[in-house]
Formats: structure tokens, sequence, C-alpha cells
């Protein structure tokens, strides 16, 4: 007795196979999670399972699309929105192919092959919607600026619009890949804000590209709340610059690429301002990084609470000229004409790196952000979070911020 095939099924010639287009009613069986396809008409047909199911209209973005063959392998799997192509990796023994994850409130169409060993072959289309975004997670902000020289140290910061509740699902959307291998790792210092640096004592490699892409459309980063669009930064890393500086010798060497360029007499903090334990005039020791260049700064004795006009509790209000950022507790390395007296003999300052002016000048327009800064002699240490000093930290505790706990290679 012939069988006959559901409606919507032809039998093909040649590589006789099985063609289902689910677009129309679906037929060899439609289960919950998906519809299979395939294995009726003729028994050596492969099967093909498509996850989430033909019309489906509320399909969750984080589950990505799942096509399966059974009883044969995948020869083509294509899934498109507006026309364009998903990202999606087969399984080594093609049998499976899953997508990344999906955007929110979009549609989408599913066209796959399977073949089996004896050559027969089938085919399925289908079309579903995925769920809607209640709430969207979003990037504010990104450190490096697009196309921006930088320092060997410079982090990449990432400020997200509204508090992640699963870091775990966000974080693996994160990507840094560099034309020149590092070992770096993400630290979460609160719910909207994620770091990334290299290895302690390794930093970048000098002048190459870096990339950093957030794969957000489709993560579920809380309830209801998904990325709906990815985000993609470029910027550059350029010559090593390394900035030693001895507040007990009262020298500044900087050198690029390894190679001394420059050096000069500075006036480092002078201390005799304790608060909470804390000596406030004097310069921190340990590894900083430059954060901006201000030209002028304004620098006010409003910090420690004293107005600038009661010189009698240490009030001051100065216009300084060429100062690079190093700290967010107040210092720079800058230009100090009225210092010059004291550079590389006596520490006066509040708690800056005093400079020559044309020393002052030069390092301004020479250095890139997130150059490394290098003090010793201070009994005053740089606590990690003052300011970009991230490297203070160990570099175990530095990856137990990760959400994933582990290590990233940009290669």
């Amino acid at each position: 007795m012939q069988r006959r095939l559901p409606t919507g099924v032809r039998a093909g010639t040649g590589l006789a196979g099985v063609v289902l287009l689910l677009t129309a009613a679906c037929s060899g069986g439609e289960k919950d999670d998906g519809v299979t396809v395939g294995g009726q008409g003729d028994a050596a047909a492969p099967q093909v399972t498509v996850n989430p199911g033909n019309g489906t209209g509320k399909a969750a973005p984080e589950a990505g699309v799942v096509v399966t063959a059974s009883g044969g392998t995948l020869e083509q799997v294509t899934v498109t929105r507006k026309g364009a192509p998903v990202d999606g990796v087969m399984s080594a023994d093609k049998t499976s192919w899953r997508s990344r994850t999906l955007r929110p409130g979009s549609q989408y169409e599913v066209a796959a092959v399977a073949k089996s060993p004896k050559g027969k072959s089938t085919t399925v289309n289908a079309k579903f919607a995925t769920l809607k975004a209640a709430a969207v997670l979003d990037i504010a902000d990104v450190s490096p600026n697009k196309n921006e020289k930088v320092g060997v140290g410079m982090p990449i910061i990432v400020t997200f619009n509204r508090p992640v509740g699963d870091r775990k699902a966000v974080e693996q959307a994160l990507e840094v890949k560099s034309a020149k291998p590092a070992t770096g790792a993400w630290y979460w210092v609160s719910d909207t804000q994620v770091i990334f640096r290299t290895r302690n004592g390794e930093y970048w490699q000098p002048n190459q590209a870096v990339t950093f892409t957030a794969r957000l459309a489709g993560v579920k980063a809380g309830k209801k709340t998904y990325g709906v669009s990815d985000y993609t930064r470029g910027f550059r890393i350029g010559n090593q610059h390394i900035i030693t500086a001895s507040t007990k010798t009262h020298r500044l060497t900087v050198k690029s690429n390894g190679r001394k360029i420059k050096s000069w007499g500075i006036s480092a903090g002078r201390g005799g301002r304790v608060v909470n334990g804390v000596d406030t005039y004097l310069t921190t020791s340990g590894i900083h990084l430059t954060m901006g260049k201000e030209n002028p700064a304004i620098m006010t004795s409003e910090w420690m609470g004293v107005k600038p006009d009661d010189k009698a509790h240490g009030g001051y209000k100065e216009v300084i000229p060429h100062a690079v950022r190093i700290s967010n507790s107040g210092e720079y390395i800058h230009s100090m004409a009225a210092t010059v007296w004291a550079q590389g003999s006596q520490n006066v300052s509040h708690g800056c790196l005093n400079s020559p002016p044309a020393a002052a000048q030069w390092f301004y327009n020479w250095s890139y952000r997130g150059d490394p800064v290098i003090i010793t002699g201070s009994k005053r240490g740089l606590p990690w979070n003052n300011g970009w000093s991230f490297y203070q930290m160990s570099w175990n505790r530095w990856v137990k911020g990760s959400a994933l706990d582990r290590t990233v290679t940009t290669g």
C-alpha cells in the first residue's frame, strides 16, 4: 500500500528529499518547544527540528535559534532579520546549529537543509517573532574615545544606562580584540560599570589597534530587560610611555618604548595635614595612570573644606597651566614656576608633582591618556580606586571581580 505524503510535503527526484514550507499549515508534527519536520513520507529522509517553532510570536531573544537534525546532517542553515544574516555556530558533527542572541521585538526567517547518509534531503522554512523588551539595557559611555590614541595602561571603562541584574550574561557578550595578544580581565566596580585592564606588569603592547565590542542585542540583563543593539568602539595604543618619579630623589624620568628621553627635577607633596590618619598633603606612591589634561586647571583648597580666602587655615586658589591629572584626589603633573627653586631638592606642594614650566608643557603635549606614572618614596599609598589606579589591585583579586571569574585573551 502506498503512503500518501502530508499536505505541504513534496517528494523530490534525484536526491529524493522532503520539503516543508512551515509558513503554510504545519505538518510532520509540532512540539511545544519547536517544530519537527521530515521522515514521514520517506523514512530514509532526515528529521529537522527548528526551535522556536513556526509562527511563534514571543520567542525568548536570549535563547536564539536552534536547528537540529536526526538521521542525517545539516547541509545549510540560514537565519535572517530584514534580509540580513544572523551569526551562528554549527556543531562539529553538523547535527545542530545555534544562533547568537536575537534582537527583541523583531521578525526572523529560518531556512535549513539536512541530508541523510543515503542522499535523502529535508528542507524546512519557518518564521517567528521575538518578545519585545519592557526595559532596554544600553551603553551610556565608554572610555577611551573613538579612535583615540592612548597609553599602554589604558583601561576600557564601560558604563551602562541602568543597573545590570545578570552580570554573567552581559559580561559574556563583551569582547576585546587587539592586533597583538594580551591577557586581561573584567572587573565590576558597580551594577552599572565594568572595567577591563591587562594583567599586572604587562600592559598593552604599543602601536596597535584595539576593538571593544558589546554584543548586547538579545542579552537578558534582568527581569524583562534586554539589550536591543550591539556596540563597537575602536581605539589605538600609541608608543609605550612609562613615567617614574621619586618623592625622595625629587626626580621624574620619562621613557618611550624603553628608551629614556627626558628627566627633570620635581617638588612633591610636603605633608603635614593629617585627616583620619591620612596625610592628605603627601603624594601617593603607586601605579597611577594619566587620566586627562587641563590647561589651565583651577586648583583650590575647597577639596579639603577650606575656603580659598581662608589663608590662616591654608586656603588657596591657583590657576595652573599644563596640568595632567593622575588621580581623583587632586594629583597632577603640572607647571609651577613659583616652586622652581625647590624642584629637584625639596617637597613643597599639596601633593602634585610640580615641574618646570618648559618640562610641564612638553609633557602635556607628549603624553597620552593611560600612560603609567609610577611614583615611589612616599609613605602614603595609592588606593586602587583613586582615579584609574586599577593596577594597584592584585591580579587574582581583579579576576575575582569578573562575573565569570576568568581571564580574557585579546589576540
